[in-house]
């Protein structure tokens, strides 16, 4: 996989943007950095795993996306529009593919109940209880009372982080419900979530010494022990309890399970969990991304290998031994796996690769096609900042300098960086014909970036 890293902002926490409310009674939410990964290969099995589910939610939520975070927390949420943003350490803690569907469920009921939107009611009507006792706390103060006010202000924030948690606890049940109805809607079992949520119940055993004195109204959401009870009442009256997952779909699960796996964790970790004698594909595939994380390309291409023995022609064992020889200073040799990956899936990602390939042969032969590759995978995929980045090389070699300006103005524009994103957009602005697509494409990311840096101005 290796995939390529992409800077997302994410919000805070309801329960951190809440604590900041109360402290400076403003609903401040600072966001922190998360990175992306992307690999086409884990994004087409997420789509299908989502896309049953997606349907019984209904149309308002037709297009939402699953987008994948290196994360190792267990974590899964929405942060408005339709996207889910699922964390690694979801994906490699779940045992099937059955149980991301459980979780994919449950968002999509978050973003049909508008629970994003309605966040602000639950922290509004937190901070006038906050105001109040802060007021009233002042006011005991003023007449000499200072442990009168002080207990005040504490009873004032307490109760006030009683409410929101209460709302938040509210909107979680709200999403069980939804995301029940939607699964069995989709004729998809529920014994994924059920599943789930017991493993939730045990981590929630591991991290608290204290778990049953835990006080479930001091929790963002519903305790997974009464969540887990409750669904599983609901789900043994649908006619899809005993569903089982495709085959082919679970075997799909299990193999970006094990290159993720392989990709996030500590090599020792992976030689662990897939020893040497488990000769199954999802082994052979984390030990590959091990070896090759570890700068072994050649016991790394001999799991490959042992791959592609069982099919020849499987795109993305064809794409991983492309990359492992492009990364370890065999573009040449990376070019024909690469080119019959990006045949038989036309996958944007591996496309870029497949350019980059090219490109890194240093051979100006291949650059005309390498222009076409990327092309393509930009026109398809354009939120791939490697993907600019190499279409740019393409056209600083041929002497475009206009259009490369344009293609890097689109890198930055996609790494958060307004100002460099600006310079290079005006630059491309300076030499392509004026009322032309890529001249349009210029003109909006100048007017982005300008935006963009006012209000980094103004904070």
């Amino acid at each position: 996989m290796m995939p390529r890293l992409v800077v997302l902002m994410r919000r805070a926490t309801p329960r951190a943007a809440l604590l900041l409310a109360l402290a400076s009674l403003v609903a401040a939410q600072p966001a922190a950095a998360q990175s992306v990964l992307r690999d086409a290969e884990t994004e087409a099995v997420l789509a299908d795993i989502s896309r049953p589910i997606i349907a019984a939610a209904g149309p308002s939520v037709a297009g939402t996306k699953v987008v994948l975070l290196q994360d190792k927390e267990i974590n899964a949420f929405v942060a408005g529009g339709q996207i889910i943003y699922v964390h690694s350490g979801l994906i490699t803690a779940a045992d099937n593919a059955n149980q991301v569907q459980g979780v994919i469920a449950h968002e999509l009921g978050h973003i049909t109940g508008g629970h994003i939107i309605r966040f602000g009611e639950g922290a509004k009507a937190a901070g006038g209880i906050s105001i109040l006792s802060l007021l009233l706390g002042a006011a005991a103060i003023a007449a000499g009372g200072a442990e009168a006010g002080m207990g005040i202000l504490g009873a004032g924030q307490q109760a006030a982080m009683s409410k929101f948690l209460s709302f938040s606890r509210t909107q979680e049940s709200s999403a069980d419900a939804a995301g029940a109805s939607f699964l069995t809607k989709a004729g998809i079992s529920g014994k994924g979530s059920v599943a789930f949520f017991q493993k939730l119940r045990q981590q929630e055993y591991r991290l608290s010494s204290s778990y049953a004195n835990t006080d479930p109204y001091a929790q963002t959401h519903p305790m997974s022990a009464d969540r887990a009870e409750m669904l599983e009442g609901v789900y043994r009256k649908s006619a899809a309890w005993d569903a089982k997952t495709d085959p082919q779909l679970e075997a799909r699960f299990q193999r970006v399970k094990a290159k993720l796996a392989g990709f996030v964790d500590d090599p020792t970790t992976t030689m662990r969990k897939y020893p040497t004698t488990d000769n199954s594909v999802p082994a052979h595939y984390a030990r590959a991304y091990a070896w090759h994380k570890s700068a072994y390309p050649e016991r790394a291409l001999t799991e490959v290998n042992a791959l592609l023995a069982t099919a020849p022609h499987d795109p993305y064992f064809l794409e991983l031994k492309g990359q492992v020889l492009l990364e370890s200073g065999k573009p040449a040799e990376a070019v024909a796996p690469l080119r019959e990956a990006v045949q038989r899936t036309n996958a944007p990602l591996i496309a870029a690769t497949f350019g980059h390939a090219l490109i890194a042969t240093e051979d100006t032969r291949n650059f005309v096609e390498a222009q076409k590759v990327l092309r393509t995978a930009v026109q398809r995929d354009e939120d791939n900042p490697f993907a600019w980045y190499q279409l740019g090389i393409v056209y600083a070699q041929e002497g475009d300098i206009a259009r490369a300006a344009l293609a890097t103005a689109m890198r930055y524009n996609l790494q958060g960086n307004p100002r460099m994103a600006l310079g290079q957009a005006e630059t491309a602005l300076r030499g392509i014909p004026e009322g032309t697509p890529d001249y349009l494409r210029a003109e909006d990311i100048a007017i982005a970036s300008r935006a963009e840096i006012a209000t980094q101005k103004k904070r």
